[in-house]
């Protein structure tokens, strides 16, 4: 496999984690690939994949809370939403550019 072509790999695997499952398996696979690849980009993206799911554990927990206010629920759909469709977005672009880590917009990098 060429370089360029591990490198979508291991970055959409690690942005595409999301989906195999939502509990720390989700996370582990981009710790992994964070510690084994000697890629900075494809570091750079398990990095960024780590911060939004972070991100979407914080975001979910604050909206759990919020449920007993109304506005709870409605947040918990955006953010549903939000995690289905953003990591569609990163797997996309790394696919089309993937020299260039990408960088989920509007999260706070922790990691």
């Amino acid at each position: 496999m060429e370089n360029a072509d591990q490198r979508k790999l291991l970055s959409a695997l690690s942005h595409g984690a999301i989906f195999l499952s939502s509990t720390l398996v989700a996370v582990a696979i981009p710790i992994a690939i964070l510690f084994t690849t000697e890629d900075s980009v494809v570091k750079a993206n398990a990095r960024e994949s780590l911060n939004f799911h972070i991100n979407l554990y914080i975001y979910g927990l604050i909206a759990a809370m919020l449920t007993v206010v109304i506005i709870g629920f409605p947040l918990l759909m955006i953010l549903g939403l939000i995690s289905f469709i953003m990591p569609i977005i990163a797997i996309v672009q790394i696919l089309g550019s993937p020299d260039q880590p990408y960088r989920y917009p509007f999260i706070f990098r922790l990691v």
